[in-house]
């Protein structure tokens, strides 16, 4: 690539991420004046949820004393600003972060082989998205978790391991899906110094096969930040930040319509004392399908942790839109890799689209007209379910890793 297309590439990519920002913030304006004039509010309700739990840990006092926060207190410090400077500040720090996860994207699609203008591009499925821009200017911190997660495998990538695990256990810290990456990662460690290892008898060969240097160092750098979290929350908010920040997600029984396949289970038995043990069975079908991608699919430690995210939204005895975001900020790494024509890929979106179509006509009649159509939801969850199996089964079966002597080269 010449000097001009260089230069005509980079002139692209700054445009992007300033439209990006600006869309996110145009929309924050908007939602600051649309909760002061209009009986529907823009604003999520967990960021009222997380300002009050700031303003308790700036008058001392525990962020769980507001209810319904089941979040690390971290969040809450985080978003003291919201407090003492303005009350759009983590909407702000949020589309920040959205910003921050795709230049993250760029900087990780260049290193697999893309070249600027085609990295920008795939960026752009991430910047320019409605879901992204709205979930983060309605005040979600899942924005948070997407720049974690990504700048974790940034930093993998690029071999600054300690950092990278240090990355690493803040997100398991923050929200605890992050850690299905635990063993891909592993196994990807491993498999890397044992590939490097040129010389050594085979016990050392053996030994460095199954527990390799890079394995320690990661695992101590990450479990001393998630553990050192951990230890300094309890310490200080005792057993109720466990039980709220890890423990409640565990045996969570929402009962709540959402489109996992689960919750009319969990809904009809919610009464039953068995009722606990079934959450936790439903957590069996992640767990095998969880091993059988990390041991398969973790040589691509990015396609991977795609999987991995995927599988796990998929299944979970809870879903709701917003955990979409957490596998479609990996899906711009992905979608590269594909071979699939452009018409298999839009039928796919339509399909996606379509079953969430399906769910949300009875969940309208059953939120805002009181109808009954509880069976009606539990099958266009079982739906949507299937249609995400496709999704994923197409996406494995189409995807093809780059072979390093086929990169384009990096211009």
């Amino acid at each position: 690539m010449d000097a001009g297309t260089r230069a005509a590439a980079v002139c692209r990519k700054w445009p992007l991420f300033a439209l990006a920002l600006w869309m996110r913030t145009a929309l924050i304006c908007w939602g600051v004046y649309q909760d002061r004039t209009m009986a529907v509010k823009y604003t999520d309700i967990d960021y009222h949820v997380f300002t009050d739990a700031a303003r308790l840990v700036t008058q001392g006092g525990s962020p769980y004393d507001r209810a319904t926060y089941r979040y690390t207190p971290l969040l809450a410090w985080i978003l003291t600003p919201n407090i003492y400077l303005t009350s759009v500040f983590g909407k702000l720090l949020f589309v920040t972060c959205d910003i921050i996860s795709g230049g993250l994207t760029y900087s990780i699609l260049r290193r697999r082989g893309l070249r600027r203008e085609a990295a920008c591009t795939y960026c752009a499925l991430w910047l320019l998205n409605p879901l992204p821009m709205g979930v983060s200017s309605r005040g979600n911190a899942e924005a948070l978790l997407a720049v974690l997660v990504l700048a974790t495998l940034d930093l993998l990538d690029r071999g600054h391991l300690a950092w990278a695990a240090a990355f690493y256990g803040l997100s398991v810290h923050m929200k605890i899906y992050p850690v299905t990456y635990a063993l891909p990662i592993a196994l990807s460690l491993q498999a890397r110094q044992y590939h490097n290892t040129t010389s050594g008898s085979h016990l050392v060969k053996v030994l460095q096969r199954f527990l390799s240097r890079d394995l320690v160092l990661f695992a101590a750098v990450s479990g001393g930040v998630f553990s050192g979290l951990t230890l300094l929350f309890y310490h200080r908010y005792g057993w109720e930040f466990v039980q709220e920040t890890y423990l409640y997600h565990l045996t969570r029984r929402d009962i709540r319509h959402n489109f996992s396949p689960y919750f009319y289970m969990l809904y009809l038995t919610a009464e039953h004392s068995w009722g606990r043990a079934l959450g936790l069975i439903a957590f069996l079908p992640q767990l095998v399908l969880l091993l059988l991608t990390s041991v398969i699919f973790h040589s691509d430690l990015v396609f991977c942790c795609f999987l991995n995210t995927a599988i796990f939204v998929s299944f979970n005895k809870v879903c709701t839109s917003q955990y979409f975001l957490w596998y479609l900020s990996l899906l711009p790494l992905v979608l590269p890799r594909l071979t699939l024509s452009l018409k298999g890929g839009l039928g796919l979106l339509v399909l996606w689209f379509a079953g969430q179509a399906v769910w949300l006509a009875p969940a309208y009649y059953l939120e805002f007209e009181g109808c009954n159509t509880f069976v009606l939801l539990w099958l266009a969850g079982l739906l949507f379910l299937g249609i995400n199996t496709l999704v994923l089964v197409k996406i494995i079966t189409h995807y093809k890793a780059a072979d390093s002597k086929q990169r384009e080269k990096l211009d």
